[in-house]
């Protein structure tokens, strides 16, 4: 068996300069510049309607850029036909030719290439080992689920050993068990192929769990680039914060800063912050931003040093198998989401609606914003 072509140190550097792409007289794309390193999985994440596919298309030669550069392997791409960027791309909607075998799909780009039959039937067999799709060879798309239809269009864009396999929110139609079992194979096969992938998800945890970089839009611009460690712990500003996980969001009014921290209150209660801060505004009513992870219950009141505790009332209760997300009502009216380990087996009884409890933090748990 001969092996897919190994990316070379060099291969699938991407670069964006300043890049504009406009439909008709709206701007969909600001300006970004981002560069993507060889071998590297990166993640544009963001809301529908924020660019990022457009982005996608741009890199593929798919999209016209209305200034600013695309380069792909240290070489301007902007006036490049798609098919001689070295780019792979996995659609949305996979677009397999229906009336095409599985073994004629995979082959299609490799003809349009001009590669030899022998050649291409040997390639052809490889990949599709490789994907695990060997003895499908004479199938047609609608005979084949829906995660051997993804490994197929996998296959397509991978047996031209591109320098850049681009992906288009590719597991929006397959069920949940499913999509997280070609996040696995795919970020494995990546690795493998040692091949720069650029992957377009709205789905945060997508984005965190496959990326080395995650690449954060809203209505076309970057809002942050970090790794899923950096943009989970460390958000810039409001946005990221609420789209990357979940955070609760509580009005308080500030009371004083004191020695690197910030006294503040919530629900009629003193609280303690430390000194993760968003926005530069001083004084009077600020936002504070919790995880529902990073929050604790109690029955009951605890001594503890450096804790923050509010009063609170359950009032739902979701069950998520491993996670149990309750729904706390402070006094003000204000609500908190908390989520636990469903740890019944521990010994540790859940709690039920209308229970008072504590809605315990620690002070650098908690993000500031002004």
């Amino acid at each position: 068996m001969n092996a897919p072509v190994k990316a070379n140190a060099k291969q699938g550097a991407v670069q964006l300069m300043d890049v504009m792409i406009s439909y008709g007289k709206d701007r969909v794309v600001h300006g970004i510049t981002l560069d993507v390193r060889p071998g590297e999985f990166v993640c544009l994440l963001g809301p529908s309607g924020c660019g990022k596919t457009t982005t996608l298309r741009a890199i593929a030669g798919l999209a016209s850029v209305e200034s600013g550069t695309v380069s792909i392997d240290g070489k301007v791409a902007n006036l490049l036909p798609a098919h001689r960027r070295g780019i792979g791309m996995v659609f949305q909607d996979l677009a397999l030719f229906p009336h095409m075998s599985v073994y004629q799909n995979v082959a299609f780009g490799l003809a349009l290439r001009g590669v030899d039959p022998a050649t291409t039937r040997v390639r052809v067999a490889d990949m599709l080992r490789l994907l695990h799709l060997a003895g499908f060879e004479d199938r047609l798309p609608r005979q084949l689920s829906g995660g051997q239809q993804q490994r197929v269009a996998l296959a397509r864009s991978l047996v031209v050993n591109p320098s850049v396999l681009l992906l288009d929110e590719p597991f929006a139609a397959l069920d949940r068990k499913l999509r997280e079992d070609m996040r696995r194979e795919i970020r494995a096969l990546q690795q493998q192929l040692g091949i720069t992938a650029i992957f377009v998800t709205h789905d945060q945890e997508e984005a965190l769990t496959m990326a080395d970089r995650v690449v954060v839009m809203n209505a076309g611009v970057i809002e942050q680039v970090g790794t899923p460690s950096e943009v989970y712990e460390t958000p810039v500003n409001r946005f990221v914060l609420s789209f990357v996980g979940y955070s609760n969001f509580l009005r308080a009014e500030v009371l004083r800063n004191a020695g690197g921290s910030v006294r503040c209150e919530v629900a009629g209660t003193t609280c303690t912050l430390g000194t993760r801060t968003i926005g530069g505004a001083h004084g009077g009513t600020v936002e504070i931003a919790i995880r529902p992870e990073r929050i604790r219950l109690a029955a009951g009141r605890s001594d503890a040093d450096g804790v923050n505790r509010i009063q609170g009332t359950v009032r739902g209760i979701a069950y998520e198998g491993a996670i149990l997300t309750y729904d706390i009502v402070l006094a003000d009216g204000q609500l908190v989401l908390a989520r636990e380990p469903n740890a019944g087996d521990a010994g540790l009884a859940p709690r039920h609606v209308g229970e008072r409890v504590e809605v315990a933090w620690s002070p650098a748990d908690a993000v500031l914003i002004r």
